[in-house]
């Protein structure tokens, strides 16, 4: 699942499922101008570019072009390419930027729309591969959520947490809600200040607990990929958190 810059066309997300057996993946490994001019559309598992320095324009031989990426529909039976011996098909539909997937202990799978401010929960009650219930979980209060957890670890969780791109909320849960049991509440783990937040840059926000639950670990990315200076505090790094979001520290 990838971030598209605007302008955004409307558009449906599966969400895909494989299964896997033992078999080997096929090597091919491409080189020189082959590998530099590969068609794109021809690449699959098992598919290797070997691309060298000297395979490559000097630099400033061309123009520099800026071609941004735009979200069409699928094609009629496009599909990923997977390596021999697994399968996939579709198991939902219908999402809106669809980043992050997580399963509950009871079996649910939760579904984090950034750009939508939503996450969703999707039960397969009979076991078929199909879930039969999509709801919205909560939507109150996120700001581009990405990582989600429960917690405590374990079968019987308490809370949903959910990292917005600013900081880091919870909302009550038990196994089976399909919607947030209480209010949104916002804990005191304000990342970076969250002003410095949203300047661009990497804006997804990842979380976990450790084993026993004590601390939290959110990660932050960096605003750039080559700068070093100011912009850059407090970024590409992992904050450790006590679990009620006090306690920060690199």
């Amino acid at each position: 699942m990838r971030t598209i810059v605007p302008p955004q066309l409307a558009i449906t997300v599966s969400v895909l499922a494989a299964t896997v057996s033992l078999s080997a993946i096929a090597q091919t490994t491409l080189s020189g101008k082959a590998a530099v001019d590969a068609d794109w559309r021809k690449d699959a598992p098992g598919v290797r570019h070997k691309i060298t320095p000297a395979d490559l324009p000097p630099p400033y031989q061309t123009e520099s072009a800026v071609n941004d990426a735009r979200v069409v529909a699928r094609p009629a039976g496009a599909q990923l390419q997977v390596p021999s011996g697994f399968k996939i098909e579709e198991y939902a539909s219908g999402f809106r930027d669809p980043r992050y997937l997580l399963t509950a202990p009871n079996g649910d799978i939760f579904v984090t729309e950034s750009r939508a401010d939503t996450i969703k929960v999707l039960r397969d009650a009979n076991g078929d591969g199909k879930p039969e219930m999509t709801e919205t979980f909560a939507s109150d209060g996120l700001k581009d959520p990405f990582g989600i957890a429960f917690y405590p670890p374990g079968p019987d969780p308490q809370y949903l947490y959910v990292a917005n791109t600013d900081g880091v909320v919870r909302f009550p849960y038990r196994n089976d809600d399909t919607k947030a049991r209480g209010p949104l509440e916002k804990l005191s783990a304000e990342l970076s200040s969250g002003g410095l937040l949203h300047g661009g840059g990497h804006w997804t926000r990842d979380l976990t607990f450790s084993g026993d639950g004590k601390k939290m670990y959110v990660s932050i990315g960096s605003r750039s990929n080559v700068s070093d200076d100011s912009a850059e505090a407090n970024r590409a790094r992992i904050f450790e958190f006590n679990a009620d979001g006090t306690g920060q520290k690199v």
